[in-house]
């Protein structure tokens, strides 16, 4: 028994499940607003809005504004640039205050991105960051962040034996030792294990990929001596390739995905909060929903609920298009889309019967 690690919550371990189970309130999800500088240039350029501190510090707080967005969101993750520098328009408070204010906890994206890794097949990334990272989580503290975030992402080809056996391994120890760091000072972690949507596998494959992923993951997690029930999961949900020929339907995801978390998931983690992974920002909604209408029926531990950014966002974007007189109008869409998501979380989301445009980037960084 010697051998075995120790708990990475040390002091912090009542606060983190505090954390945790406060993001995974019933009928809540969390806003990915923590798109880099470089991230939110493409979304900015979609608009022919230049990418100037001003306009991302602008469209942040036309977001972190919206009057009851606690109504809906529990925790918003955070780009260092939102935590530790913009302030509304007046001045007067820092823009992560406009969260606190409402009760919405403040999360943070703490990884420096996907590089290419050494000895993987050709084109293989893998997620980096650890390196300065329990002095960065003491700092986000200090300002306030009580919850992180760290994207592991996983490209299926099975035809080049994508993803290999290097980059699950090395991305899962990746993510535990994250995690243990993050637990140590206080950060609740989000893990962020993604398979993602590029491709023309079916959804069985992606199943089976996704399973095998979260299992290696699970492991490194236990290995490290994470408090389990300190931290939260935002894995993909079980899809079809973005080109398959055949897209499952809502009741397939569903069912493919509630199958892949009760075969790896602890119940002792509280939520799944999904990302949405180049959906449309209806199919996001319309997956939730089915997931928790089965989740229920077959009475799964977890709460299920979402992590969205371009799944709550695009509309918004469009419609503000970079301009002050459109703020209210874009506010109204926001809401529209956090609402929808809030029903989906619970499996009561009617849907508008329309899917809408898939908000797929192949290679999706950020």
């Amino acid at each position: 028994m010697s051998n075995l690690p120790g708990s990475a919550a040390d002091k912090f371990r009542d606060e983190l499940r505090a954390t945790a189970n406060k993001i995974a309130t019933p009928g809540k999800g969390i806003l990915a607003a923590d798109e880099s500088t470089g991230t939110i240039a493409s979304r900015f350029k979609d608009i022919n809005l230049e990418n100037t501190d001003e306009n991302r510090r602008a469209y942040r707080e036309l977001l972190f504004g919206l009057p009851g967005l606690s109504e809906f969101i529990s925790g918003t993750i955070l780009f260092d640039e939102t935590l530790m520098a913009h302030r509304t328009k007046d001045g007067s408070k820092r823009l992560a205050d406009l969260l606190l204010e409402q009760g919405i906890l403040i999360g943070i994206k703490v990884d420096a991105g996907l590089k290419p890794l050494p000895g993987g097949l050709p084109g293989e990334v893998a997620c980096s960051g650890l390196d300065g990272l329990a002095e960065r989580c003491q700092k986000y503290y200090a300002a306030g962040a009580r919850f992180s975030k760290w994207r592991a992402a996983y490209t299926i080809d099975p035809a080049a034996g994508k993803p290999s056996e290097l980059v699950i391994k090395e991305q899962a120890w990746g993510l535990a030792r994250y995690a243990a760091i993050c637990q140590a000072n206080g950060l609740c972690p989000i893990v962020e294990p993604e398979v993602m949507m590029d491709g023309t596998h079916d959804i069985e494959t992606c199943a089976r990929i996704s399973e095998h992923v979260y299992s290696v993951v699970v492991q490194a997690l236990h290995a490290n001596g994470v408090f389990l029930e300190g931290c939260l999961l935002k894995p993909n949900m079980v899809t079809s390739g973005q080109a398959a020929k055949v897209q499952a339907t809502s009741q397939e995801i569903a069912w493919y995905t509630i199958r892949t978390l009760k075969r790896t998931i602890p119940a002792a983690i509280p939520g799944i909060t999904f990302l949405s992974g180049g959906q449309s920002e209806e199919e996001a909604s319309q997956n939730l929903n089915a997931l928790n209408l089965l989740a229920a029926e077959q009475h799964c531990p977890w709460r299920l609920s979402f992590s969205y950014g371009r799944a709550l966002q695009a509309s918004t974007i469009k419609k503000w298009d970079g301009k002050i007189e459109n703020v209210e109008a874009a506010r109204a869409i926001f809401r529209e889309r956090c609402k929808a998501n809030s029903e989906a979380s619970l499996g009561k989301y009617a849907g508008t019967g329309a899917t809408g445009p898939r908000l797929f980037v192949e290679g999706y960084t950020y």
